[in-house]
This record gives C-alpha cells, sequence and structure tokens, in this order.
C-alpha cells in the first residue's frame, strides 16, 4: 500500500472526511464510489468520506460497492471509506457525522424519519430539531459529531450561536472535532481558546469527484490500522493517534472571509460596518460580515502553540493555470502539465507538499517556482467576501483592496 509512512507503530494517512454523493443538490452525477476511488488515488487520499449516508438510495450504492466493518473497502481499492453525512439542523446550522457501520447509519436513520420531510429528497437532510438533540442520537449510535464548516455565515455554528455550550447544550464537552471551512485556519479558529480542546478538521465538502474539488482541503492523520475506533482516538487525540497537518485553502480564498458589501462588493472593516449598522454607505446594499470579523468578535486569545501545523495550499490546475496565466482550468495544457506531474510522482498531494522542489523543478518550473512560494507562504490575492472567492494572483503582485472609507457626519450634515 502506497502509504506516506508506515513503521511497526503508526500509518500516516491522508484523509477528506466531508463529500457528497450525487443524491445531494447541486451534485455531479459523476459523485459515485468507483469514480471516488480513482480520482482518490490520483489525488492521494487514503481515507474519504463517503458522503450522505442517511439518504436510502445513496446507502444502498454504499452496501453495493462496500465491503468490511467501520472503515470500508471498495474492489482492492487503496483508498477506504468512512460512513459520513452532513445534516441542517433547524436553526440552519450544518453538523458533521461518522458513523462505524451501516447498521448504525440505519439506525441513526430511523431515529431522524419524524424530524425530516427531506431525507431521501436531498443529500443534506433539513432537521426539525438542534444541536443538542441531534448530537445525542449521534452518540447514541456511537457516531463522531462536530460542526460543519463552522464559521461560515448562514450555515456554520459560530454564524447563529457565541459557544458551542449554546447550540449543544449538556453535550458540548462530547463534541470532539470541528470543521475549519473553506474561510477560516487553525491560525484563526484557534484565537478562540475554547475550541484548543478539539481536533481541527480541514475537508473539501466536494460536489465533484475530481482533484479539482475532491481533497481540496485535506487532513494527515497518525493511525495504526484503518479501523472506526482508530479514526475515533484520532478525534479524541489519545494514545498519540491525531491529526499532525491540516492543509488548505487560504482563509481569504473563501467567499465570506472579508465583511464586505453583497451588492457592489466594497469591502469593510468590522468597526465601520458597525457603525453603518451593517447597511453599506456606498449603495445602501447588505454588508456580509466577513469569517475573519466574526472571529475577532469572539476572540478571547492569541493562539495555541500546540496546534499542528497548517499549510496553505491550492489545487495543482489552478496553481498551472495561474503560472501560465491560462484563462480556463480545463484547458488541454493545464492537463498536459498536471499529466506529468502525476504520472512522475504518483498523485496531486505528494506534488504539493511532500516532493523535494528541485525534483519538481525536472518537470516544469515555473509550478514548481509557485508550489515552493505556497509551501513559504509568500501567495498573495485579492480576498473573498460577499459571496465571491478570493483571486490567486501572480508571483510577486500585491492585492489592491477598497475599503470603505468612513467618515463621521459633522453636524452641519444633520
Amino acid at each position: 500500500m502506497n502509504y506516506l509512512y508506515e513503521n511497526m507503530d503508526f500509518l500516516e494517512i491522508n484523509a477528506d472526511l466531508h463529500i457528497h454523493s450525487k443524491y445531494a443538490r447541486g451534485v455531479s452525477n459523476k459523485m459515485e464510489i468507483p469514480v471516488l476511488a480513482k480520482q482518490a488515488k490520483l489525488k492521494g487520499v487514503q481515507l474519504l468520506g463517503t458522503g450522505d449516508c442517511l439518504h436510502n438510495k445513496w446507502l444502498s450504492h454504499l452496501k453495493e460497492n462496500l465491503k468490511g466493518e467501520g472503515i470500508y473497502e471498495y474492489d482492492g481499492s487503496e483508498t477506504k471509506f468512512v460512513l459520513q453525512t452532513e445534516v441542517q439542523t433547524f436553526d440552519r446550522v450544518h453538523h458533521v457525522i461518522l458513523l462505524p457501520s451501516f447498521s448504525k447509519a440505519e439506525e441513526l436513520r430511523e431515529k431522524l424519519m419524524k424530524y425530516s420531510n427531506n431525507l431521501d429528497a436531498d443529500g443534506r437532510p433539513h432537521l426539525s430539531i438542534g444541536g443538542e438533540e441531534i448530537s445525542e442520537f449521534v452518540f447514541e449510535c456511537e457516531g463522531l459529531f462536530g460542526p460543519a464548516h463552522a464559521f461560515t455565515p448562514y450555515f456554520g455554528v459560530y454564524a447563529h450561536y457565541n459557544s458551542l455550550k449554546e447550540c449543544y447544550g449538556k453535550h458540548s464537552n462530547k463534541i470532539s472535532f470541528l470543521e475549519l471551512g473553506l474561510s477560516a485556519d487553525s491560525h484563526l479558529a484557534d484565537k478562540i481558546s475554547e475550541l484548543h480542546k478539539l481536533t481541527f478538521l480541514s475537508n473539501s465538502d466536494a460536489h465533484s469527484p475530481y482533484p479539482l474539488r475532491l481533497a481540496r482541503e485535506f487532513n494527515r492523520m497518525k493511525i495504526k490500522e484503518f479501523t472506526f475506533e482508530e479514526l475515533k482516538k484520532v478525534m479524541l487525540q489519545k494514545d498519540l493517534r491525531k491529526v499532525i497537518l491540516n492543509c488548505g485553502f487560504y482563509p481569504e480564498h473563501g467567499k465570506y472571509h472579508l465583511s464586505r458589501c453583497k451588492n457592489c462588493l466594497m469591502f469593510y472593516k468590522l468597526e465601520d460596518a458597525k457603525k453603518l449598522n451593517w447597511k453599506c454607505g456606498n449603495c445602501g446594499g447588505t454588508i456580509n460580515k466577513g469569517v475573519k470579523d466574526r472571529i475577532l468578535e469572539l476572540s478571547d486569545c492569541d493562539g495555541n502553540p500546540e496546534r499542528p501545523k497548517y499549510i496553505h495550499i491550492y489545487p495543482l490546475t489552478e496553481i498551472i493555470a495561474t503560472a501560465y496565466n491560462i484563462k480556463t482550468l480545463y484547458s488541454e495544457s493545464v492537463s498536459e502539465i498536471w499529466e506529468k506531474f502525476i504520472k512522475q510522482f504518483g498523485n496531486e498531494i505528494r506534488v504539493l507538499i511532500d516532493v523535494e522542489i528541485e525534483k519538481l523543478e525536472k518537470i516544469d518550473k515555473k509550478v514548481a517556482e509557485y508550489i515552493d512560494a505556497f509551501r513559504q507562504d509568500k501567495i498573495k490575492q485579492i480576498p473573498g467576501g460577499g459571496g465571491v472567492y478570493g483571486k490567486l494572483l501572480p508571483l510577486g503582485k500585491k492585492p489592491k483592496i477598497e475599503f470603505f472609507k468612513y467618515r463621521q457626519k459633522s453636524l452641519s450634515e444633520y
């Protein structure tokens, strides 16, 4: 097996624990296990969430294609699978669920039937209960449970609550992980001290099976073997099992990173947005509160020195397109360069974070230069906000960001 590191004691594996199936809205019809297994190998993922395991048709597909117990295999593939889903509670908060078996998935499905009218209409079901109730059901089914993309406006737990206890009540101390989402990273999230005890996950929430989307954010974990109990130990940081590396986008790439008017896209500093009561002084539209500003509101410490390293990455196709100023990620020239790297080094993750730069330069010096810049955090970009993703900039260029210039009205203007 092609694991990153293997000895008598531990394996180091790459895991993406949040995706969706073809039965979720806005998701590719190619999201099926045979395709996922093939593409995950090209990406370099050894453990992948199944997505949508409470959906009846998807559950049948999983049973037909996966073998094993706890951690599942597909037809000899190097990539293993763990049963996973995402749900939305009555308050619009999204949560990630990991389950140990098909029988427990069916048990949880039965518990939730009376709390959802779309359990089989959408891969991400909407529930009429809150975080405390759904977490209790999941723990009764011996599952793992935590907030999905915790800081995202509209659907993140911190968009609606000021603490985990407010959302999860008496079960808040049983929450073992939190998913960061595209608009945050460990450095930002660790400004909130109640999160220091949790394992941070950086997952893709992929709606397409190809390496551009799959594991665009991922976790490197240390385990002894592929079992659900080992995964549980990782989340609890028990017996040396743990996440040892988080990899994901620069938070600036997220479409809700900075506070920004969703109409005219003017950026705002937190204090100015508050003075204007979140109404744009430029066009009168609504200012969307950015993830960075929301975290600053909740911040009560400088950080967590015990947190594993976070490496900022982008998909290899996007790096290639930026390096050569190619407008479309799906051009033949981008694909040709991508395939050269994969043929030589086996998978995309190895190219992005593991292979020596000198070896990458032998394939393509220009792309290697960008990968090296990512590894050293030298990449700049125009930050996202107001529902618009950030934009990667060519090397050497600095972003020009226009913030609204708040001006206190004088008495003569009243």
